[in-house]
């Protein structure tokens, strides 16, 4: 019955899609970076809408990577339309906002400029944590999913050799999702200047921000309200700033962090530079 509702809905949506503009925001990532939080605390403004039908929950319509063989008009379909918009903006004083957000948007390099192509109005809001910290709790999260058989210094060891030849793939088939590249990327995906550069070139300043993970955690209605102000959003006090898609971890065994560390100096402080930021991490 849930799939025939969703069939229904899904054919209802993009029989209105004319109606239906482009999200006006992507929260594009990092992976384990907060993204699931900073979501699900803009869908408590009453000013944000979540994807169309708002009751199936989603966050992201996984449009950029797994779906676009369905086309922009089934994209489309996932945003409420301008006339809803419309009632609500007489309600509210000001035009809501929709957008969705996919930890992957950041990581893949054809992404930012598939987005921006679909509308040259949309904002990006990009999460970074301590690439450390981000690298475990991404190599956790496999774990817990049942695909990741090694630990996680072996898992870091084979990195490589799982993703050799993935990017060339990637880049010659626009069609291509790489499932090596976004499940075993735990080193390479906290090297964060390339994947900011790359929405930089897509998205000019003043469409792009970008804030640490932990400063979100550790301030969580200071982040929203720049967040909010970013968007054009009035600012809202959340109801409630509890971590969403969180869980119990183990200990990162000290030789790898130890590793890791010396690792991304390097790229940390490149990305601290041309942020024109302190030091990011440690």
């Amino acid at each position: 019955m849930k799939d025939a509702g969703d069939v229904l809905t899904r054919s209802y949506a993009k029989g209105t899609v004319g109606a239906r503009p482009a999200p006006d925001f992507l929260i594009v990532g990092t992976k384990r970076g907060g993204t699931t939080s900073l979501y699900n605390y803009l869908l408590m403004h009453p000013g944000v809408l979540g994807l169309f039908p708002q009751v199936r929950g989603k966050k992201s319509t996984d449009y950029f990577f797994k779906e676009r063989g369905r086309g922009e008009l089934w994209y489309r379909s996932h945003f409420h339309t301008e006339a809803y918009r419309g009632l609500l903006s007489r309600k509210l004083g000001y035009r809501p906002l929709s957008g969705e957000a996919s930890p992957y948007y950041l990581w893949d390099p054809r992404i930012a400029m598939q987005a921006r192509a679909v509308s040259l109005n949309i904002k990006a809001i990009a999460l970074l944590r301590d690439p450390v910290e981000r690298a475990y709790s991404h190599y956790q999260e496999r774990v817990q999913n049942g695909v990741e058989p090694l630990d996680f210094e072996a898992a870091l060891a084979a990195e490589d050799t799982r993703l050799a030849g993935e990017l060339g793939k990637m880049a010659s088939d626009s069609w291509y999702y790489s499932t090596a590249h976004d499940f075993y990327s735990y080193r390479a995906r906290g090297v964060y200047l390339p994947q900011v550069q790359n929405w930089h070139r897509a998205f000019p300043e003043g469409q792009l921000l970008v804030l640490r993970s932990e400063d979100m955690y550790d301030d969580v209605q200071g982040a929203f309200d720049r967040v909010c102000e970013f968007l054009g959003l009035p600012r809202f006090g959340l109801p409630t700033t509890k971590t969403f898609n969180a869980s119990a971890r183990s200990r990162m065994p000290e030789a790898a962090r130890a590793e890791l560390t010396a690792y991304y100096a390097p790229h940390n402080k490149a990305l601290a530079d041309y942020l024109q930021r302190e030091p990011l991490w440690p």
